[in-house]
């Protein structure tokens, strides 16, 4: 089943904030971004200056996916964290299901510490996330069944329903049958 799109309303990402600046405050590092496998940027936090974000969220993104390529080449499923070590700074890249937690550390840290505190937080934002799915599918369901209430049926279409008609326009009975919109919605676009 394919992801979801997120929906992030601004109380939950403050709380995405504030875990990001608490791991960029224990382990020392320059910058923390959240990222989404897609490399859309969902948040930052630290010293950015003229660092192109938007560039590094791709090329995070594209790295992963690169070496979850190379993974599958040996039998792996993903390798769930990555680490790039320069002479002045370096990056780790900690898979978590769908996003991607990029810390930027300098040598004022080691990777030893960015790997222990990445590896804790990973654990806090998988919860803060699947709550963030979980209220989002709520709220969709929510917004959903109010629609359908307004409609003069009361409801929407059942798949059941829909079937029917789609199998009636497939039978002889319906040959005659061309260039004809049925709506399906309980009355809803009346």
């Amino acid at each position: 089943m394919p992801d979801t799109p997120l929906v992030l309303r601004e109380a939950r990402y403050h709380q995405v904030k504030a875990v990001l600046a608490r791991l960029r405050l224990d382990s020392g590092a320059r910058v923390v971004f959240l990222v989404d496998k897609d490399g859309q940027q969902i948040a930052v936090q630290g010293e950015v200056g003229n660092l192109d974000t938007t560039s590094l969220a791709s090329l995070a993104a594209g790295n992963v996916a690169a070496t979850s390529g190379m993974a599958e080449l040996i039998g792996e499923k993903e390798f769930p964290t990555l680490s790039h070590e320069g002479e002045r700074e370096s990056i780790h890249i900690s898979v978590i299901g769908r996003l991607l937690l990029v810390v930027v550390f300098d040598e004022k840290s080691s990777l030893g510490l960015v790997k222990l505190r990445s590896k804790q937080i990973s654990r806090q934002l998988t919860t803060l996330f699947d709550e963030i799915v979980r209220d989002d599918c709520q709220d969709v369901d929510a917004a959903f069944a109010e629609m359908g209430a307004a409609a003069p049926l009361g409801r929407f279409a059942k798949t059941d329903e829909i079937a029917e008609q789609i199998a009636f326009l497939l039978s002889d009975q319906a040959a005659t049958i061309t260039g004809t919109v049925m709506l399906s919605d309980g009355g809803y676009s009346l």
